[in-house]
């Protein structure tokens, strides 16, 4: 198998001393790759020094230098404009990569088929998604701090909207342009890479007034992001539930998450059929054997507190979620799912 030519691409705003420590180790461990370097309005003495690096390179570097910060996200589009191989990876100046990192990025694209694949993070700039170590498994949250894209796939859906917020919306609503055209999202719980704090340009203010009107954009476009609690009832059979899961999975990738309250036997056969490593979204809730209702009462509760416009799905039967504002059929979270990502179509 002959291993995809890929670029890597590193948008850099000052912090000399932790970009040099980047670069160096993308060069050390990366071999047979182009390095495009994005010099974002940064110091003169940054300047200076990535000019350097990237002469040193030769034909396995590329300078790009804009004399303003432009925005994180207009910085990426500039360098991805001029990368043309199979995979371009960004990667921001606060990660070190290690060996055998690009391996398994590709790896998971290779074998998934993903548009986009992101690594785990541990430091200052990890997130809460969890995946198992040796899984890889659908997401709708990823990050700018380390990303493989594929440049088929950006052939068709273009590139970052760089009028949405520097981070989560403008990835939420790329990750929902390409799931449009066939591709999904990964994160592969085979690589962990060590990154400190993100510097970050501009005010509080200005940054939360950004991500506000990127989640009020990202909502006119694609609808709003529900949760949904999913109570299938403890005499349902889990092995018939396929039908169910393929629209849970379907709804995950549209941006929604689900919080899924099992019996006993319900959540073995989960596991069993791999339905726990499905999406990151798609959150499994054992009921406990002693007092099961007063565990689902105690589960619904605590979810009402982090979320409490939650959609409760059950039958008409079940009572546990009396007092909650929306409550549905099973059989209407389909329905459900789909008006609630039906702007798009009007926009």
């Amino acid at each position: 198998m002959t291993f995809p030519t890929i670029d890597i691409l590193v948008p850099v705003w000052n912090d000399l001393f932790e970009t040099r420590a980047c670069l160096a180790a993308i060069i050390e461990h990366s071999s047979g790759v182009r390095l495009i370097v994005v010099d974002n309005g940064s110091s003169r003495e940054t300047e200076l020094m990535l000019e350097e690096f990237s002469e040193s390179l030769g034909d396995q570097g590329l300078f790009i230098k804009s004399e303003r910060n432009i925005g994180l996200v207009a910085a990426i589009n500039m360098g991805l404009a001029r990368s043309d191989r199979e995979y371009t990876v960004i990667v921001r100046p606060h990660v070190l990569v290690q060996a055998g990192w690009l391996d398994v990025l590709v790896s998971a694209a290779e074998t998934t088929g993903a548009g986009i694949v992101s690594p785990l993070f541990r430091g200052d700039d990890s997130s809460n998604v969890t995946v198992p170590d040796d899984m890889i498994m659908e997401s709708c949250s990823v990050s700018f701090t380390a990303l493989l894209l594929r440049t088929k796939m950006r052939s068709v859906s273009g590139d970052f909207d760089e009028h949405l917020d520097g981070n989560e919306w403008c990835l939420k609503d790329f990750v929902r342009r390409v799931s449009s055209i066939g591709y999904c999202t990964c994160i592969t719980g085979r690589l962990r890479l060590s990154c400190s704090a993100a510097q970050q340009f501009g005010s509080v203010q200005r940054r939360n007034e950004m991500m506000q009107n990127g989640r009020s954009a990202y909502i006119s476009r694609w609808g709003i992001p529900r949760h949904y609690c999913v109570y299938f009832g403890k005499k349902a059979d889990a092995g018939s539930l396929d039908d169910t899961i393929t629209a849970i999975l379907d709804g995950a990738r549209l941006g929604h998450s689900f919080t899924l309250l099992l019996h006993h036997r319900q959540y073995s056969i989960f596991k069993k059929m791999g339905w726990n490593t499905l999406h990151t979204a798609i959150y499994l809730h054992k009921i406990s054997i002693l007092f099961p209702l007063r565990d689902l009462q105690r589960k619904v509760t605590t979810l009402r507190s982090t979320t409490p416009d939650f959609i409760a799905v059950c039958e008409p039967s079940d009572i546990i979620f009396k007092g909650v504002d929306i409550t549905i059929k099973l059989d209407e979270l389909p329905i459900s799912i789909s008006a609630d990502t039906t702007t798009i179509a009007g926009h």
